[in-house]
């Protein structure tokens, strides 16, 4: 059974603060050209998207150097609930629901629950992860972090520099953000992250995971 883990994209959706506005719009009409074409104007890391190296890294690897199998295997679902607004949560809230083995998947998702704000201001203020918690799943290897929030780093603060995007996207990694359906998943689970074929520094994906029926 296929179960659909992403925001569908729809015109004048939530995006990360600052990032560009989303429309979607005919472009062509059944009525005067005999079809119907949508034109569509969104950022790269609209909705549920990936993160490639390219995008905080100079020089890093694009969208177009991602390997499909680095975007389809067993993943490790990590359920962390009842954080706070702002929380920044770590290695004990990691493991509160169980051992996190020594060697993880490449694949790890993290579900805060925060996925049930997405398109309201609350969403800005969601919970984010400690940089050590994140260097310690890289060590067990972790090589894809998934998080159901707008970041796995905080939002909004000008001041931040991004520890977790650069200790994953810094080792060339992949970061997923805007995942949502994740409530259910077992703590292992295969997934697939489906990207547009785009040549730059992210793309916004389908995401699925593949339950036993």
């Amino acid at each position: 059974m296929l179960h659909d883990l992403s925001h569908p994209a729809t015109d004048g959706m939530m995006v990360y603060p600052g990032d560009p506005h989303v429309a979607i719009r005919p472009a062509l009409t059944v009525a005067q050209d005999g079809v119907l074409v949508e034109r569509v104007e969104m950022g790269s890391h609209t909705g549920t998207h990936i993160d490639a190296p390219a995008h905080t890294v100079a020089d890093g690897r694009t969208m177009a150097d991602v390997r499909l199998d680095e975007l389809v295997g067993e993943a490790l679902v990590l359920h962390v609930p009842g954080l706070r607004e702002g929380q920044r949560y770590g290695w004990e809230e990691l493991a509160a629901t169980g051992d996190i083995p020594d060697v993880v998947p490449t694949i790890v998702i993290i579900e805060t629950g925060w996925a049930q704000w997405f398109g309201d201001e609350r969403a800005t203020r969601h919970p984010h992860l400690d940089a050590a918690a994140a260097a310690e799943l890289w060590r067990r290897g972790m090589r894809l972090l998934a998080v159901d929030t707008l970041s796995p780093d905080a939002t909004g603060d000008a001041s931040a520099d991004f520890p977790v995007h650069g200790i994953v996207l810094g080792g060339d990694g992949l970061i997923v953000e805007n995942l949502c359906g994740l409530a259910d998943l077992p703590s292992r689970v295969q997934v697939g992250f489906f990207p547009f074929t785009l040549q730059g520094d992210g793309a916004p994906v389908r995401a699925v995971a593949f339950l036993d029926d």
